[in-house]
């Protein structure tokens, strides 16, 4: 019986082929050696192909602090004006302030050796390629990769000049951005220490109940404010608006309805409340689940579908829009 042998990878497959007169245990045998090694390049497992140049220019993004992976293009400050404020204002102010829990862009100079550092774009980035790099990868926050190089270049730009880091008409390219130096560019360095620093200890070890407290924090002395308190009461779902939904619905991004706007709101509203709230708890269109907040329960979401209904139908009837 002769037998033949085709190799996949992981996969060894055996095909009877048939007999062949004369074959068995008093004649020729046709069995072959099944477990000879096979021969493969060192390294090499069976599995893939190599990539091709068109699929690593694909991954190879990055842009290094001396420019290398910047793409042709050019922008000023002047020019990332108005796509910032189109872009970027709604989540980090019209002036880098920041808004809500996104991110401060700009000031914060000096602030980094203080107990509540504010690391910003200007007070805490070593490199502009950083900058660059990350609007083009991931902003807008709704459309990550949806600018193009001329537009990431002005709001790189921008963001410089918010932080007196670039005059207005000055036009950041290819050429020119490596050579812009950070504030901080000294303020990063290579940490050598080991990762471990210290020993278990095996034997002859401190009992803890010997281990003493020998020192208590104490309290600050806190000046002297005005005891009155003013309690200002919240909307209900009104915070979890502000954290998840005004980005897109303060500004109508993505053809999201404005909060306010009567009409928009009444509109969505003819399908009926349940399916609004399907919609916000499960994503819609370019609309993440729960407004990219993954933590919040659907209750949470809820409140903030309902405020975002009251707040439009309070518009409606003080005559507005």
């Amino acid at each position: 019986m002769s037998r033949s042998a085709r190799i996949y990878p992981g996969l060894l497959l055996l095909t009877i082929v048939g007999c062949s007169p004369g074959s068995g245990p008093d004649g020729p045998s046709g069995v072959a050696e099944l477990n000879a090694a096979i021969s493969r390049p060192a390294g090499h497992y069976g599995y893939g192909e190599d990539a091709s140049a068109v699929e690593i220019a694909g991954w190879d993004i990055d842009i290094r602090p001396d420019g290398v992976g910047l793409p042709p293009g050019s922008g000023s400050a002047e020019d990332g004006e108005m796509l910032y404020e189109d872009q970027c204002a709604i989540c980090h102010g019209s002036f880098g302030e920041g808004v809500g829990r996104y991110p401060v862009l700009a000031g914060g100079e000096g602030t980094l050796t203080e107990p509540r550092p504010e690391k910003t774009v200007g007070s805490f980035w070593p490199y502009a390629s950083t900058l660059w790099d990350y609007i083009h990868r991931a902003m807008p926050f709704t459309e990550p990769e949806s600018l193009s190089d001329d537009e990431v270049y002005a709001i790189t730009a921008y963001v410089l000049y918010l932080n007196d880091l670039l005059e207005v008409d000055f036009v950041l390219s290819q050429d020119n951005l490596a050579s812009i130096e950070m504030p901080n560019k000294d303020g990063f360095f290579l940490d050598d220490r080991p990762d471990v620093t210290s020993t278990v200890c095996m034997h002859d070890c401190k009992d803890p109940a010997d281990i003493e407290i020998t020192s208590e924090p104490a309290a600050l002395d806190e000046p002297e404010t005005d005891s009155t308190v003013v309690v200002v009461e919240e909307a209900p779902g009104e915070s979890i608006y502000q954290q998840a939904c005004a980005l897109c619905h303060a500004a109508g991004i993505g053809d999201a309805p404005i909060t306010g706007d009567a009409a928009a709101w009444t509109e969505r509203l003819v399908q009926g409340r349940d399916v609004l709230l399907a919609s916000a708890i499960s994503g819609k269109g370019i609309m993440p689940p729960k407004g990219g907040q993954a933590h919040l329960s659907d209750d949470d979401v809820t409140a903030a579908v309902d405020y975002m209904i009251e707040s439009s139908a309070n518009q409606a009837a003080s005559g507005g829009q």
